[in-house]
């Protein structure tokens, strides 16, 4: 399959793809679902070459996987899990079976009692020690920091709930910082943690619990917890009613559809919340129900799997026009290279082609400042992935949203059409003359024939919200059953804490560096010579 699709790259590798993008193309090189429309037109991928990535698809048996994952079944076989963030978003489908067991009664009533809780928050029914919560504190790393800090942001025009905060780094300026902020007699403070031992995030509660024991007598009726270790949560001294536990079939990348957006249901509250839940269900079924060339989360998945294991392109650039959506690339920088940064198949072998790219991107217009130009004239081919919102929620500026709208679609066309040197040199012969003309011109051409995605939608919504997570979550799930990896682990992430550990103490000057590398043992000496 993969030198199939490498001798048909050598066949359109260098056509110019702007001479194919007319009205049929578009149409053909589209998909819509809710309103929501994915347009790939703009890249080299033809006919022949979507059939031979369909292919692909079928031969890794992407269906029988997907509807194992749906099922309960196992999928993560190096941890023997199951992968079923999907379940907390099964508002109203059928059983999810683990182990001969329902799961979905337990989630719902999870969901009540979030709801609940939340709304108390909201209203002012959990009144705290000072009346009324102002602030929520979530505390959490990785997938129980970055999914609900992009959320509440992304929702930011829904926020009608408490000012909501994120600590994730264990550099203590983080925390100092955010609790300067808040008062601690009117602040909620969410511990988000599975184990309750993840070091960063323990060491950030433990700050926090000081700083509000200082303001009020029992510190702990002001903390909730995200987490199943009952024993640790209730020496920590939080009450199992503020207690809201998630199963280990849910990644931590994977987890904000339940209780990991507590902080988020509390900001936009339990409606919204479920509004937010129900769009990724729409787009849970769609994945499920939808032919190869009309599946938009296939769809994406065989346009990355293009540019990156076909053409090797080895970045992707995430580009939302849309400032709500800022920590989007952020969050993923991690589903996708978490998911499927890896180097063996699941039977150990090592990996015949590149696993998953560098994801990275800023929203626009600001990038168009920065680095658009490498994007635009470096040397190598950077796949852009543009989101964009016929309608803001400033109805008032709708002028300047159809400005960013226009800067949004000028990108990838100019990224597609380019500049020629004809075309470069017409533009500055008014202004230089024989080789200077020619020096000026060169400098402006554009190559183009740089291929981009773009995701329209009418509106950011909490339901057009939960389908594009959706979206991309299945995305990496379907690049990894082709790639035949496991999607759903993170042994990666596993060293560097343990060294971390082990480092601690030499650090600390509790031991010497005895048995660390010259580097690392002269880093220790600078950095303790200086006050560590």
């Amino acid at each position: 399959m993969w030198s199939d699709l490498k001798a048909h790259f050598g066949t359109v590798k260098d056509q110019r793809f702007e001479m194919l993008v007319d009205e049929a193309r578009a149409e053909a090189f589209s998909v819509e679902i809710n309103d929501m429309r994915l347009d790939y037109a703009k890249t080299n991928i033809n006919a022949e070459g979507r059939a031979l990535l369909i292919d692909l698809l079928d031969a890794a048996g992407v269906a029988e996987k997907r509807d194992q994952m749906f099922a309960g079944a196992k999928i993560n076989e190096t941890e023997g899990r199951a992968v079923l963030h999907t379940a907390l978003r099964n508002l109203d489908g059928g059983p999810v079976m683990v182990d001969e067991d329902d799961v979905m009664p337990s989630v719902l009533q999870t969901l009540d009692r979030m709801s609940a809780f939340a709304a108390s928050v909201r209203d002012g029914s959990f009144t705290g020690q000072g009346g009324k919560i102002t602030d929520v504190i979530n505390i959490g790393i990785g997938g129980s920091d970055l999914g609900p800090a992009m959320a509440v942001l992304a929702l930011a025009p829904y926020h009608d709930g408490p000012c909501c905060h994120f600590v994730s780094n264990v550099d203590p300026a983080d925390i100092a910082d955010t609790l300067r902020k808040c008062d601690p007699a009117t602040t909620l403070v969410i511990v988000a943690s599975k184990t309750f031992t993840t070091i960063e995030t323990m060491t950030n509660a433990r700050t926090a619990l000081a700083w509000m024991g200082e303001a009020v007598d029992t510190p702990g009726d002001q903390f909730a917890a995200l987490s199943t270790a009952e024993d640790k949560i209730t020496a920590f001294g939080i009450a199992s009613e503020r207690v809201f536990g998630f199963e280990d079939w849910v990644g931590g990348r994977y987890s904000m559809w339940g209780p990991i957006g507590l902080s988020l249901m509390i900001a936009i509250g339990p409606d919204a919340f479920k509004s937010f839940l129900r769009g990724g269900q729409a787009m849970d079924r769609h994945f499920q129900a939808a032919a190869w060339d009309e599946n938009m989360p296939a769809l994406l998945a065989l346009v990355g799997i293009w540019h990156n294991q076909v053409c090797r392109h080895a970045t992707r650039a995430v580009l939302p026009y849309d400032n709500n959506l800022s920590r989007l690339p952020a969050y993923l920088q991690q589903l996708e290279m978490e998911s499927n940064g890896k180097g063996v198949s699941m039977d150990g072998a090592d990996l015949s082609v590149p696993s998953g790219p560098v994801v990275w991107g800023e929203p626009g217009t600001n990038g168009q400042h920065a680095f658009y130009q490498l994007i635009h004239q470096g040397t190598r081919v950077i796949p852009c992935e543009f989101l964009v919102a016929a309608r803001g929620h400033e109805d008032e500026l709708h002028h300047q949203h159809q400005l960013l709208v226009a800067n949004c679609l000028a990108q990838s066309e100019a990224l597609m059409r380019g500049r020629t040197l004809d075309e470069a040199r017409a533009k500055v012969a008014g202004t230089f003359e024989g080789d200077e003309l020619e020096r000026q011109a060169r400098h402006r051409v554009f190559p183009g024939n740089r291929p981009s995605v773009t995701l329209t939608y009418p509106k950011l919504t909490p339901f057009v919200f939960g389908q594009i997570i959706a979206l991309y979550e299945h995305r990496v799930f379907v690049e990894g059953v082709v790639l035949g990896i496991n999607s759903y682990d993170q042994w990666g992430v596993e060293l560097g804490k343990e060294l971390a550990t082990a480092l601690q103490p030499v650090v600390e000057g509790n031991e010497t560096a005895d048995g660390k590398d010259g580097s690392t043992a002269a880093l220790v000496d600078y950095l303790q010579k200086h006050g560590v």
